[in-house]
């Protein structure tokens, strides 16, 4: 494996890398780790930065590095309206959302620049893997489907999203209240009836959020990343243009602003789920929350995944998968036969257990 130079990294940061051996264009190899070049098998071993910092949320984008112009250029998909951005040097064939090729060069992107990668950690192949393992187990997908996909039909793509870490101190008050019976009435009139017991709750919770992941646009929504959560930030590092290499990234769409408002409610939920768990109760009536954020940070990071976009009998589906842990997420078809067949199952399951129950004299 060849040794980088100063020379080297430089053009890392800047440009494409370009293969010393043959001139084409290296691109980022999970399974190694490394720059390959495609044409002539030459590799690049470059050194990872770990060293991630995290951002005071007080300074904002004030003082945030922008994306240079000479790093990056951005595409459209004339079908589906998603932006994507590639190394200078790149060229984008395919809208890795819809999977058409209605994709045109819109210019450079004039926005901010990445401070943090979680890198691919295996290639398409293996995402194809996982993605059949997991179709497998969709009871009610039609076998066509299951056999259809292919990691040929596999992009790459990096998801942008805001991180945030908060410590918080809550003041909680409210009042919960405990169901209980009594006996009243005499004779024939004597019967039991439930009542609840109203009794008020306050406290305070303090807890330390760290890495409350919010995406930023509609090509990749919020409840996209639940299902394939948590990506593996032990592997986070500083962005280089390297990493992009071979791969796209998906434009953001929303600022910090308007995520550190979702970050607020993911925590808030978070916290009442804590103040629940204190007590003991089987109805609340209210409760009311005061939260102080102290000491916030954020992190503008990319995050890998895996898409795969198809069609089947004239409807779009997707699955995606999670570039550094190999979880699944997406939508199926449906096969109206398989979920007839359950249904009859079903069927034929209970009325086998009711004549079961019937010779036995249960039901005498």
């Amino acid at each position: 494996m060849a040794e980088i130079t100063e020379k080297d990294v430089k053009s890392i940061d800047t440009y494409s890398v370009k293969c010393k051996s043959c001139g084409g264009t290296m691109v980022f190899n999970p399974e190694k780790q490394t720059l390959y070049c495609e044409h002539c098998g030459n590799e690049i071993d470059v050194q990872k930065d770990f060293d991630v910092k995290e951002n005071d949320i007080k300074e904002g984008f004030a003082h945030a590095e922008m994306w240079d112009a000479d790093e990056q250029a951005t595409y459209r998909c004339g079908n589906c309206g998603a932006v994507v951005v590639v190394n200078r040097d790149e060229q984008a064939s395919l809208c890795p959302f819809c999977g058409t090729s209605h994709i045109v060069k819109e210019g450079s992107f004039k926005g901010l620049k990445p401070q943090v990668v979680i890198p691919f950690q295996f290639g398409a192949d293996r995402a194809g893997e996982f993605s059949k393992k997991w179709a497998r187990r969709r009871l009610f997908a039609p076998r066509k489907f299951k056999k259809s996909l292919s990691p040929e039909n596999m992009h790459g793509v990096y998801e942008p999203c805001f991180t945030f870490d908060s410590n918080t101190v809550s003041y909680y008050e409210g009042r919960v209240g405990e169901h209980r019976t009594r006996t009243v009435g005499s004779g024939d009139n004597k019967r039991t009836e439930t009542y609840t017991v109203y009794y008020r709750i306050k406290g305070t919770i303090e807890h330390f959020f760290d890495d409350i992941f919010i995406a930023t646009n509609a090509n990749f929504a919020q409840e996209k990343f639940w299902k394939i959560q948590p990506f593996d930030t032990k592997k986070s590092c500083v962005y280089e243009n390297k990493y992009l290499s071979g791969f796209v990234a998906d434009r953001y769409q929303r600022d910090i602003k308007d995520c550190w408002e979702d970050a607020k409610k993911s925590m808030d939920k978070r916290i009442r789920e804590f103040i629940r768990d204190r007590h003991n109760y089987d109805v609340v009536d209210y409760i009311n929350v005061r939260t102080t954020h102290n000491d916030v940070k954020y992190k503008y990071v990319l995050v890998p995944v895996y898409m795969m976009n198809y069609r089947y009998k004239n409807k779009s589906y997707d699955v995606y998968v999670n570039g550094s842990t190999g979880k699944v997420g997406g939508k199926t078809p449906v096969s109206p036969l398989r979920i007839a067949i359950a249904v009859l199952l079903g069927a034929a399951a209970v009325v086998g257990l009711a004549l079961l129950f019937l010779h036995s004299g249960f039901l005498d």
